[in-house]
C-alpha cells in the first residue's frame, strides 16, 4: 500500500508541475525518467544494501570527526563562558551554528585547490550527457550540492548572457532546492546524518526534474558552455582559509539573525491566533493543510498532523526553525516518518529564499533579478514540490 501511495505522490508532483508548465510540448520526459530511475537506484543502494550502509556510515563518521574538529575551535573561543543552566550547557549558536565556520573553511580550501570545481564540472558534464539536459543547468545543479544559493548562482555569472527566462527558472530552482556543504555539519547535529546525506543527491535531481517540467529548456549548442576557471579569488591556501572562515562567520550570523526574527514572529503569530481561536497555532493549521500530502508520502495516520506541521513550518520560516522543533518531537515518530521529514527539511525551499535568490541574481544582472522576483512564488512552489518528491522517494525505501 505504501508503494502505491508513494507512486501516487510522485505522479501528483509531476502532474502539478505540468499544470504550471510554460511549454508542455517541450518537456524533456526522457531526461526526467532517467533522473527518477537514478533517484530510485541511489536511494535503494544507500538504504537497502550493505555496501550502501557502510558508505553512508563512513561518510557520516568523517563528518562527525570534522564536527569534532570544529568544536575544538569553538570551545577555545567560547568554552569559558558561564552557562545559565550548568545542567544543560547546550547553546545552539555555539554548538551548531559556529560549526559552519570550519566547514566553510574546508570548502574554500577545496575550491582553491580546484578539487571541487573539477568534480562539479565533470559530474555536471556526465549528468548532462546521461539526461540530455543542458550543461549549464546540470553544472549548476551539481554545484548546488556544495555551495549555498548565492554562491551557486555566482559561480555561473559569466554564463548569464546565455540564460533565457526558462533557464533562469531552472538554475534558481536548483539553488533554492539545494543545501550548502558548509551547513551540512550543522544539519547533522540536529537530524540523523544518513538522511541528510541521502537528501543531497535526491534534491539535486528533484529540483532539476520539477524545474525542467515547469520551465522546459530550449537551448542551442553555442549557448551551452561552462567555464570554471575563475571560481575563486583567493591567491593562496591561507587566503582561501581566511576567506572561507569569514564567509562561514557571515552565514552563521545570518542564520542566527533569521532564527531570532522568525522564532519571535512565530510566537507573535501563535499568540494572536491562540487569542482568536484558543488552542490553535500556525503549525497546527499548516499540519491540517498538508494532510493530503503527508498521507500520500506514506506517513502513518497518527503522525501525519505533526509531520505536516513541521513541513509547513519549514516553508513559512526556514529549515532551522523546523529542525529545532523536530529535535523535540523525534521520539514520537516512527523511523520511516523521521526519514521522510528529515529529507523534506534538508533544503532551502522557504519564503525567505525567494529574496535571497532574487537579490543574488539582481546583483549579477538587474533585469534578470526583476524576472526572478516576478516568478518568486512559482519558484517556491517548484522547490517545495522538489522537496516532496525527494522525501517521497526516500520513504519508498524505508
Amino acid at each position: 500500500m505504501d508503494i502505491i501511495l508513494g507512486l501516487l505522490a510522485i505522479a501528483s508532483v509531476i502532474g502539478l508541475a505540468m499544470l504550471m508548465s510554460s511549454n508542455r510540448g517541450n518537456i524533456p520526459f526522457k531526461g526526467i525518467g532517467i533522473m527518477l530511475v537514478l533517484q530510485g537506484l541511489i536511494t535503494w543502494f544507500m538504504f537497502n544494501t550493505e555496501i550502501g550502509r557502510i558508505i553512508i556510515e563512513a561518510i557520516a563518521t568523517v563528518f562527525e570527526k570534522l564536527i569534532e574538529f570544529g568544536r575544538e575551535g569553538v570551545d577555545f573561543v567560547v568554552g569559558g563562558i558561564a552557562m545559565t543552566d550548568p545542567d544543560n550547557p547546550h547553546v545552539f549558536f555555539f554548538d551548531v551554528l559556529l560549526i559552519i565556520i570550519f566547514f566553510a573553511t574546508i570548502l574554500s580550501v577545496l575550491t582553491y585547490l580546484k578539487v571541487l570545481p573539477l568534480i562539479i564540472k565533470y559530474v555536471g558534464g556526465a549528468l548532462s550527457k546521461v539526461t540530455g539536459l543542458p550543461k549549464i543547468e546540470s553544472f549548476n545543479a551539481v554545484n548546488s550540492m556544495f555551495f549555498g544559493q548565492s554562491e551557486a548562482l555566482i559561480a555561473i555569472k559569466s554564463q548569464f548572457h546565455r540564460i533565457t527566462e526558462n533557464r533562469l527558472y531552472i538554475v534558481s530552482a536548483s539553488a533554492m532546492g539545494s543545501v550548502s556543504a558548509s551547513i551540512i555539519g550543522a544539519y547533522m547535529t540536529m537530524i540523523p546524518p544518513e538522511y541528510v546525506l541521502v537528501a543531497i543527491p535526491l534534491n539535486m535531481f528533484s529540483a532539476l526534474i520539477v524545474a525542467s517540467i515547469i520551465a522546459p529548456p530550449d537551448v542551442e549548442d553555442e549557448d551551452d558552455e561552462v567555464d570554471v576557471k575563475n571560481v575563486t579569488e583567493s591567491k593562496s591556501i591561507f587566503e582561501a582559509m581566511a576567506n572561507g572562515a569569514m564567509d562561514g562567520g557571515k552565514i552563521a550570523l545570518i542564520v542566527a539573525t533569521m532564527l531570532i526574527a522568525f522564532l519571535a514572529a512565530l510566537e507573535l503569530v501563535n499568540f494572536i491566533v491562540g487569542a482568536v481561536i484558543p488552542g490553535a497555532s500556525l503549525e497546527l493549521a499548516l499540519g491540517y493543510l498538508l494532510l493530503p500530502i503527508t498521507f500520500l508520502m506514506g506517513i502513518s495516520p497518527g503522525e501525519m498532523l505533526d509531520a505536516g506541521s513541521l513541513m509547513g513550518l519549514k516553508i513559512v520560516t526556514n529549515e532551522f526553525v523546523a529542525m529545532l522543533q523536530f529535535i523535540e518531537m523525534q521520539e514520537q515518530f516512527s523511523e520511516k516518518t523521521i526519514g521522510i521529514v528529515s529529507v523534506f527539511l534538508t533544503s532551502f525551499a522557504n519564503f525567505g529564499s525567494i529574496g535571497i535568490v532574487a537579490g543574488t541574481v539582481a546583483g549579477i544582472d538587474a533585469e534578470k533579478g526583476k524576472t526572478v522576483s516576478r516568478f518568486g512564488m512559482k519558484l517556491l512552489v517548484g522547490a517545495t514540490l522538489a522537496s516532496i518528491l525527494s522525501a517521497t522517494i526516500a520513504g519508498l525505501f524505508l
